[in-house]
Formats: structure tokens, sequence, C-alpha cells
């Protein structure tokens, strides 16, 4: 498939029971979106009919337009390719699940992310969700791949094909399950018309479990605050009282919800900065950022590689979720003024570029911005190159230091995700999040920060701090 509608198909994003979702552009403005073309499984063909699925398809479009929130997803064009309806959005390359690592088998583990993060992403769920709840939408498959994030951050909900309208009453046949599994409420699973706001906060429950602990809720509960070093038994309340099985225990509302995790919040962001006012303290001749003792070695690699996924881990020394398994205690000197500002790591022996690209650009924007830096002879050097994941990976740092909330280190954070050097194929490249520690693949027309290096002193081996 070349072409739907007006609209130049660039590739398959993903796909469901209703339909699939393309990348694609539409020519004129040379804009990319994301369209979603009514092509539903045989199965639920079978189950409801060509009919009513166009009916709910088109539903979808309607509710999505109406609900107009930051958090929600916005339809740009709604149409019809060879008589098959189609609607397009924006196009975002990033959605939860991506950042949380999750796989296929959605029961295997994920990454844990550091508060803050958790918190954030869970209150713009709620004040999206508050939105559908007041307009009697019950959404019925909030889960991590259904809640896009923009490069800002900013996370919008998607997905409608099964919500349901207030006043809306569906006769679904017995073999149709709606929801995701593990994530859909127990009220939801065995009858999908007697859901309520408390069956999407039990979604979103479960999403912030596996925020914290990095996994699915099971038999046996484990607690956040066992797992996450930021958490206390306040949260675990709060956590296991949105995933409670009975309804008549979980939050009322989306409103409820917010203002108890408000609480939260202010208690932990006290916590954090009495931490960062009076931080712990070492005994005279411990060690807390050098290498003595360390385990491990940092490969600095320099030349880029064409990597698949399956492949990541060997070649970048990173766990399967894209973690390295080793860290380096840097030893950074800052020299040059204004945007020519340089940062030496004595450690690695490798030269950064401090600001970077003014903008996010895509990948082959980053190769022609090194262009630019060695035409220039910027800070007086022309090797400028894309760093390597491996060289990216000699900057990351646990994500369990309390101290990556007191202090930024030399590099600005305007941007969290950085594009590599290295290819996942002829049409993506590997990048890495800054922030949340871990490597992953982009589309070359993705839109990440860019950060030039380069390496005086060439083949320096680093012994590292094994994770």
């Amino acid at each position: 498939m070349k072409k739907v509608g007006k609209y130049e198909i660039c590739g398959l994003l993903g796909k469901g029971g209703m339909g699939k979702v393309y990348k694609a552009r539409l020519p004129f403005a040379e804009k990319i979106v994301a369209l979603k073309l009514l092509m539903p499984h045989p199965h639920l063909l079978d189950l409801l009919g060509e009919q009513e699925l166009r009916s709910v398809f088109t539903a979808e479009a309607k509710t999505m337009c109406a609900l107009q929130h930051p958090n929600v997803a916005d339809i740009l064009d709604f149409d019809h390719h060879e008589g098959t309806p189609f609607f397009t959005m924006d196009y975002h390359h990033q959605n939860l699940g991506s950042v949380l690592g999750e796989k296929a088998r959605v029961e295997e583990p994920t990454r844990i992310l550091p508060l803050h993060k958790a918190i954030g992403y869970t209150e713009q769920v709620l004040r999206g969700l508050g939105r559908l709840h007041r307009s009697g939408i019950i959404h019925r498959d909030v889960k991590p791949f259904n809640l896009l994030l923009d490069a800002s951050d900013h996370l919008k909900i998607t997905d409608f094909g099964f919500s349901k309208l207030r006043g809306e009453y569906r006769s679904y046949p017995s073999g149709l399950v709606l929801g995701s599994p593990f994530y859909a409420a127990p009220e939801q699973e065995k009858d999908p018309e007697s859901v309520d706001p408390s069956s999407d906060l039990y979604s979103l429950g479960v999403i912030l479990y596996r925020m914290l602990v990095g996994l699915l809720p099971q038999e046996h509960l484990v607690r956040p605050s066992e797992v996450h070093p930021e958490t206390d038994d306040s949260w675990d309340q709060f956590v296991f009282r949105a995933i409670e099985g009975d309804r008549s225990g979980r939050f009322g509302s989306a409103g409820e919800m917010l203002e108890v995790l408000e609480v939260l919040k202010t208690s932990w962001a006290k916590r954090r900065e009495e931490a960062c006012l009076f931080p712990e303290t070492h005994q005279e001749g411990e060690v807390s950022a050098g290498l003595e003792g360390a385990t491990g070695s940092l490969r600095l690699r320099s030349r880029p590689l064409k990597v698949r996924p399956g492949d990541a881990p060997r070649v970048f020394d990173c766990d399967e979720l894209g973690r390295p398994l080793v860290h380096t205690a840097n030893d950074f000197r800052v020299e040059g003024e204004g945007s020519e500002e340089l940062v030496h790591d004595d450690t690695t022996g490798l030269l950064w570029q401090r600001e970077g690209s003014s903008e996010p650009l895509d990948w082959q924007g980053a190769r022609r911005y090194m262009e630019e830096l060695n035409e220039e002879n910027f800070g007086g050097f022309s090797r400028w190159r894309l760093p390597t994941v491996n060289e990216w990976f000699s900057l990351l740092k646990p994500l369990t230091e309390s101290s990556r909330h007191c202090l930024s280190g030399p590099f600005p954070m305007d941007e969290k995700w950085y594009w590599s050097c290295d290819r996942k194929s002829y049409a993506a490249a590997w990048y890495v999040d800054l922030e949340l520690g871990y490597a992953h693949w982009g589309d070359f027309t993705n839109l990440y920060g860019v950060r030039a290096v380069c390496s005086p002193d060439r083949g320096k081996g680093v012994r590292g701090i094994k994770k």
C-alpha cells in the first residue's frame, strides 16, 4: 500500500482488532501524521459484522473530535479510501509502552521509572480520564501503548475504538473480550457493559504499579516500597487501592485519585528537597565516585554499526531493556565560552559539545549538523561526529542514585532523547534516553536532540562500575 487517500504511507506503526495505524505523510505540507484505517481482524469481523464495525470506527473519530483536551489525542482529518473509512491524528514517536520497554509478551519485566516520571504520567492520565468521564465516556482500554508522548513528554490518551458512551448499550457476542488482558478491570472482563469510571482507574493503577515495580500485579503482590527506593508505605496504600478487585474499594473518580496523588507528591518533593540540602556524607577514605574496586569494562567504540534489536545486549553491553551493564565515574572539565563550550571527560578521553543543536532534528539533519560543525572547525576541532550508543552510555548513571534530583552535571537537559550514529535498519537508528538511562531505536524522521563528540585520544579503554 503506497497511498491512502491523499496521504503517502511511510510504514506500519501498529495494528489491533479494529484496524491498522500507519505513519503517513501529507505531501503538500510535508506533514507526518498517524493514519488509522479500518481493517478489522477476521475474527472480529465475524463476531460483529462490517456494518457494526464501521459504526464503531466512526463513533471513535467523533468521540475524539468532541473531547478537545490537552491529554486526549486530536483528530486532524476523516475521510474514506476506496470506500474504507480512515482518520488521521498528530504523529507521536513515543508512547508509555515503549518508555517502559513493554514487549509482545506483556508479562515480561519492564523498566522501573523514577518517581517524578511516574507521578507526572499518572497526573496527565488522570486529567485526561477526568475529561472523558465528565463527558460520560468510559475508555475501556487504558494501557501503556494507548498513552502517546510528544517531544515535550506531554501525554495524550488515544484508541477509543471500544469506549462506552453514556446511555449507550451494545450487546456484544460472548466470545468478544473488550480491553487488554492484565489491564482490564475484573468487572469489565465479566461484563463489558458494567464498567464505570473506576474501571478505567483500575487500568491506570495497573500502569502505575508497573512503573514503580516493573511487573504486572500477580496473585502475590509486591509492595512498591520493597522495590522502588523513592516510595514508602503511603505509596503502597495508594497503588493497592487503585487496583482493588472490588470496585467499591477503589477511588470513586479521577478527581479524587488526583487529589490523593497530589498529597503524596507534595510529601515526596519535601523529602527530595531535604535530601539535596543535606546529602549523605562519606567517611574519610571511602570511595564514592572513583573507579577503585570497579568491575567490568566499558567499551568506547567510536565506529558506527548496524545493530539489530536482538544483538543490542551483546553490542551495546546492555540488558534486554537497553540499560547499560556498566557505569562510568566521569571526571568532567568545562572549557570555552558561550555556545562553543566543550566538556572534557578525563576518565574516557572523550570531548563533548556541551550545548548541542538548538532544536531536535531528524537523523539526516543530525548528520548534516555534524558536517556543519566540522566545516566551521567548532571549538578548534574538525573531527566531530554523532556518538555511538556505547559512548552515550559512558554518561549515564544508575537511576537509583538520589543525586540525580540535585545535580544536573555539566550538560543542559534541554532534550531527553538523543540520536546516536548506530543504525537499526535502512530507515531507523538508535537513540538514547538520557533521563531514564536506556537505548532504543526510532525512525529516521523522528526528531531527537543532537550532541557531538570527538575522540582526541583514540583506542582508550575504560574501567567501569558494574551495575
